[in-house]
């Protein structure tokens, strides 16, 4: 057996490789940038994102898990790309808010974040250049989907080229050290919609109050008495705030499904989501008919939503989640075939499926 020096030297000896190897892939990840620039391509590459993910899952043989071999990726692939270019992600703010954790999540922490006071202003902030990359909600494991982020994509220009599923754990804070003193609790509605059978036990004297983040509402917190937040756990080194209670949501299994927002979609990977919007006439079966080319290519529908088109009374959209892309011959036969049934009709994004929870 080997002494604990031995060890030791061993294990500096293999940092100096390991360091030696990371600036060698930096580098080369700093020539296909070059590339990309000169070719006009995007930096952010969510296929090659993914095949890299799974190609160093593949070579993984232990003791350390895939989870953290994904880790030290993500964060060499987000220095890469933040040597490749100042690359901005704008979220819904500010910092601490679940937003803000699945874009660090996503991209790593040597990118640059731009926090913004509402999902219509991530849409606005990439569309004036001011930000490469949004991410933004569009659905919750137990509350569903989130309006505002469906109701700009009606009008935005913006492609979905990648999502994300992000675990949902929320706690209670508070200055109060006793929870039956606490007479307001602050939150995102959302979040009070996670975590109701919980407020209705063990809070049932609390007023709850809606605020636009949840963020915000540990700022609240920070400054009145006998009041409480709920938020995620990266607000306690944000905010500095007790934490009272944790993991508080009704469900263990919660979590929000987040799309990254850029200005083009992603490249076929073969394993693809395709999102698009559209309204049909309003006739019986005209929906039906409408999804029928879906059926005939044998492509599965993931989701399927309606939404008032906010243009006429009792006129709606549809939100469809496809398995596909664009690009696959099946796919672009339906889409086709949908299209010309359609009012309107417009293609969201394509982007690699990921079931990954982060």
């Amino acid at each position: 057996m080997k002494s604990l020096s031995q060890l030791r030297l061993k294990i500096n000896k293999l940092d100096k490789e390991i360091i030696r190897l990371i600036n060698q892939r930096v580098e080369a990840a700093l020539g296909i940038g070059t590339i990309k620039k000169g070719s006009g391509r995007e930096i952010f590459v969510p296929a090659r994102e993914k095949e890299v993910y799974d190609r160093a899952m593949k070579l993984n043989s232990g003791p350390i898990l895939d989870d953290s071999i994904r880790a030290i990726y993500r964060e060499v692939m987000s220095a890469s790309l933040a040597l490749e270019k100042d690359l901005i992600v704008a979220f819904l703010g500010p910092e601490g808010t679940f937003s803000n954790q699945a874009s660090v999540a996503k991209f790593g922490n040597s990118v640059s974040y731009q926090p913004l006071p509402s999902i219509d202003e991530v849409f606005r902030e990439i569309e004036r250049g001011k930000a490469d990359y949004g991410v933004v909600p569009i659905e919750n494991s137990v509350e569903g989907s989130i309006g505002q982020t469906l109701d700009n994509f009606l009008d935005s220009p913006l492609q979905v080229c990648s999502e994300l599923f992000f675990q949902i754990q929320h706690v209670l804070y508070s200055k109060n050290k006793n929870i039956s003193s606490i007479k307001k609790v602050y939150s995102n509605p959302q979040v009070f919609g996670q975590c109701r059978l919980w407020l209705n036990q063990h809070l049932p004297q609390a007023t709850l109050v809606d605020t636009s983040s949840t963020a915000r509402a540990c700022e609240i917190a920070l400054k009145e008495k006998n009041v409480a937040a709920i938020a995620g756990k990266q607000a306690k080194e944000i905010y500095k705030l007790p934490a009272l209670r944790s993991n508080i949501q009704d469900s263990a299994g919660n979590c929000t499904r987040f799309f990254v927002l850029g200005k083009k979609e992603s490249d076929r990977t073969g394993k693809d989501k395709t999102s698009i919007l559209f309204s049909t006439s309003d006739k019986v079966g005209a929906l039906y008919k409408t999804l029928q080319p879906f059926e005939k290519n044998k492509i599965n529908l993931s989701k399927i939503e309606s939404r008032p088109s906010k243009k006429k009374a009792w006129e709606y959209v549809f939100f469809v989640d496809l398995e596909g892309h664009p690009s696959d011959k099946k796919v672009a036969s339906a889409l086709k075939a949908v299209e010309r049934k359609c009012k309107f009709f417009k293609v969201l994004g394509a982007y690699p499926q990921n079931q990954i929870l982060l």
